[in-house]
């Protein structure tokens, strides 16, 4: 059970901790706003990808991606709340110790991510390719979903905590404000890839 469980997590932080929008979209909020500013956005995140966990040990997740237009309406959506967020963070005013205006939060992670087929499908593929020697399928799901988020909640706090070390480093409102545009900046040119190699374009 052990090893199979290792497995799970190792798989997890694979899919889960790879650089893209929402990763990214952490590192970037951490960047701007600094760790404390940003954990709300944090929680919305993981909140988020709790609802496509369980989605995904119902099956529900499976039934929701088995209608195209759906998923593809769900992908637009996410792409578009992306583009949002990266200018929340770009047109963010707040100085180098206090929260602004346009400050991204636990709504705005969770919006991502409740839209995000993307966290839908990894987790599918993980509850798909994972089998733990248990008594029952219920308690195979179960301790599943348990290593899923927790796992998610590490990698995701990495992204965060790596932007907040750039967040320190900054000494300069003028030099907050090149980070902020920076990440923005990155942000969508990723989402701008991701439309361009998939059939959205």
């Amino acid at each position: 059970m052990l090893e199979a469980v290792i497995s799970l997590a190792v798989t997890a932080f694979l899919l889960l901790g790879s650089p893209g929008p929402a990763p990214l979209a952490l590192a970037a909020v951490g960047a701007s706003s600094g760790v404390k500013a940003g954990t709300p956005f944090l929680f919305g995140i993981l909140a988020g990808l709790s609802v496509a966990i369980v989605a995904a040990a119902t099956g529900l997740g499976a039934l929701l991606l088995s209608f195209p237009q759906l998923t593809k309406s769900l992908q637009i959506a996410a792409l578009l709340y992306l583009f949002y967020v990266a200018y929340k963070i770009a047109t963010n005013r707040s100085g180098l110790s206090s929260a602004g205006d346009k400050t991204v939060g636990f709504l705005d992670g969770f919006i991502l991510n409740l839209f995000n087929p993307k966290a839908y499908a990894a987790c599918i593929a993980i509850f798909a390719n994972t089998s733990i020697p248990v008594a029952s399928q219920v308690q195979a799901s179960a301790i599943a979903a348990l290593v899923l988020f927790l796992v998610a909640v590490i990698a995701d706090s990495l992204w965060l905590y790596f932007g907040g070390i750039l967040h320190r480093v900054v000494k300069t409102p003028q030099q907050l404000k090149y980070l902020r545009l920076f990440f923005a900046s990155l942000l969508v040119l990723l989402l701008v890839y991701v439309i361009l190699s998939s059939n959205l374009a």
